[in-house]
Order: structure tokens, then sequence, then C-alpha cells
């Protein structure tokens, strides 16, 4: 019987699960509230392990093209004191394939491939149960039913109401992003600062990391333990007052990483949300959740990963099996046991990457970096 399966979200837990189920021969309803894959920046560089992104990119027939489009050399790390003494500066061999950058929009584009997403198609309401099956209705005030509906729509998800009442909470820390463009022409001192991969100062309740991603872009990541509201005062719009506070939050750093923020041509603001480390919920048959919505943890590597592996995972067990209720309910269990462990590490990990003694970062760095 054709079972009618809708996934919500065209990010990399939804694009994935997608993907592998169309290699398996299974038609898939992919939604979207972008109007187009270009409508917003995809955001930066991802590294993806050999063991989650990696594995879920096989499992979808793609990791050759992974490979060809991945940085290797993105896996450089040098981490400096806020004088500029460099601490550590770790750069991978020349046959590491472990963790590979990868820009998001290259990841996007290499998973969308033969994929028809239903760009403008923004979701409201899932309500599972109906006559009909799942029901999800719309913005634009249609509807429609499906024999499932995996929810892949982030830490905002409207999915996760269907099956669980939990919302994020702020963890504490606040993320600024900034960035810089054809730096390698514009601004050589502060390529070769940032080098191949990334380069990062941590300081009380304060860090900042620059990461570079392909075609001479810089990605820059301000992060501060404040108030949620501590940027309500703050203009994005107003570029030069932004830059003014972010400056006088790190006064008395070194003049060249100072320049990562003189430099960065817009300002966006990011409160960093959690779910519970432990979240689960009562199964419902004919709704299930991927990724960020059901399992927002920080944002320290392995959200994307897990997200993309789960979405390979069920959509495998999905199309091997008749009974569909009963390959998600087992599929949660083992989706939550996984999560609940990465959660814990990461939960651990942006306390001691943001705290009063900055040499827990660089501790944290020596006990996950490889020799």
């Amino acid at each position: 019987m054709r079972r009618r399966i809708a996934v919500v979200g065209a990010g990399p837990a939804g694009l994935t699960f997608a993907r592998v189920l169309y290699r398996h021969g299974h038609p898939v309803t992919v939604l979207e509230r972008d109007p187009s894959p270009g409508a917003r920046p995809p955001g930066g560089t991802l590294d993806l392990h050999k063991g989650l992104g990696q594995l879920a990119l096989s499992k979808a027939g793609l990791l050759a093209e992974f490979q060809a489009l991945s940085r290797p050399e993105g896996q450089a790390m040098r981490i400096l004191d806020t004088d500029g003494t460099v601490l550590r500066d770790w750069r991978p061999g020349p046959d590491d394939r472990a963790n590979p950058e990868i820009d998001r929009g290259q990841l996007r584009d290499l998973l969308l491939g033969p994929l028809d997403v239903r760009w403008g198609r923004g979701v409201t309401e899932v309500v599972p149960g109906t006559p009909g099956g799942t029901l999800v209705r719309f913005a634009d005030g249609r509807k429609e039913t499906f024999d499932l509906v995996v929810g892949a729509d982030g830490a905002w998800s409207r999915v996760r109401p269907a099956v669980s009442p939990a919302t994020p909470h702020y963890t504490g820390v606040t993320a600024i992003e900034t960035s810089l463009d054809d730096v390698d022409t514009r601004h050589p001192d502060l390529a070769r600062l940032v080098g191949d991969g990334s380069v990062a100062v941590y300081g009380v309740n304060r860090s900042l990391v620059a990461q570079r991603n392909s075609g001479g872009h810089v990605k820059v990541y301000v992060q501060t333990r404040a108030p949620l509201d501590w940027h309500t005062n703050l203009d994005p719009a107003d570029v030069e007052a932004v830059r003014s506070t972010l400056l006088a939050l790190f006064d008395g750093w070194t003049a060249p990483v100072l320049d990562l923020l003189r430099h960065g041509t817009a300002f966006i603001p990011r409160p960093l949300h959690v779910l519970p480390v432990s979240h689960t919920w009562d199964h419902v048959p004919g709704v299930t959740l991927l990724g960020d919505a059901a399992h927002l943890m920080p944002p320290l590597g392995a959200g994307a990963n897990l997200a993309m592996l789960e979405g390979a995972e069920l959509a495998e067990s999905v199309a091997a099996s008749g009974d569909l209720d009963e390959v998600v309910r087992a599929f949660e269990e083992q989706m939550w046991e996984r999560a609940g462990r990465w959660a814990k590490i990461t939960t651990a990990g942006l306390e001691r990457l943001v705290s009063q003694d900055p040499t827990q970062a660089l501790a944290l760095f020596d006990e996950v970096q490889p020799s």
C-alpha cells in the first residue's frame, strides 16, 4: 500500500530522511516554509563526523560526492590567549577525514538533488488521530492528511506540540554572529590568523571563535553569559552601535582578534536555547520528531550530525517494514537514548567553553582533540 509520508523542514534532518526514502523508491512530501532554497542565508560550515553525518550520507548514497565537496583542512583549530599567545595549534594529518567541514549551503544542495520540495508551505499545526490520518494545517489555510508526519522543523517546531508540551529554555549564553567576505584579499592578516580552519579565544564568561568557510568567507561567533534580554537594547540594523558594544565587551584583548569584530559586516544575535536533556514523549501514532525538534542542544557540533543520522535510520526502517507505527516507536526509543547522551555532553561542554575559568575550554579541547 502506498503510504503518505511528509517531513516538515528542509534542513539537514528532513532532507536526509527524504533522500534516503527516495533512494529506496518511497515517495515523500517535503514541506518547507521558506519560499525558495536561497530565501535566507544557510548558515556557517558543519563538521560531519565519520560515524554520524558521514554515515547518514553513505546511507543516502552521497558519501563520495560529499568527500569531493568537503574541506578536511577545515578541521584545523588554533587557540589563542587573550593577549594573542598561541596556546594550541592543531592541524589534521593529510589523510584525516574524521570530521571534514562543508558549507551548509553545499550540503543542502547535495541533499536536495532530485527531491520535490514544496517551498513556501509553512505548517501551523499538526493534529494526529483524525479520520483521514494525521492532519497538517498550513499558513495559507489549506490542509492535508498523511499516514506519518515527521517534524524536522527545528528549535521552535510547529510539529512538536502534537507529541510534547516541552519548549526550549535559555541556556544563559547569547551568541552574536558576524562575517567577513573575501578575507584572503581584503584582510590577509586575518586570513592567516584564522588559517584553514578555526581560531578561538576564551575569556571569563565569554569567547570569540572565527571559522573559515569556502570562497574566502569567515564566520565569527561571539558568545557571552548574559540575561536573555541582554541583546534587546542592540539594534542589529545599527551595525556600528553593536560593534562598539562588542569591542567594549572584549576590551583589552589582542588587536588582531578585535579586528575580526572591527571588520564584521553585520551582527545577528542568537540566544542559545535547549530542550531538557532527557526530553522524551509518549508515543503518538502518525507523528514523530527528528533533530532539534526532538532534542535541541548547545551548538557544539553534534546536533546536525545526530539529526542526519536519525533521518537516515528512520527512512531505512520505514522502507524495510510494513508496520509504520511499530517502526516509529522503535526509532524513538533508539533516538532518545543516543540523543540523551549527546545532550549531556554538549550541555557540559557549553558550561566549560563559556565559564568563569577560561582554562576549562583549553582542557576540554585537550580531552577531545586527537593528539
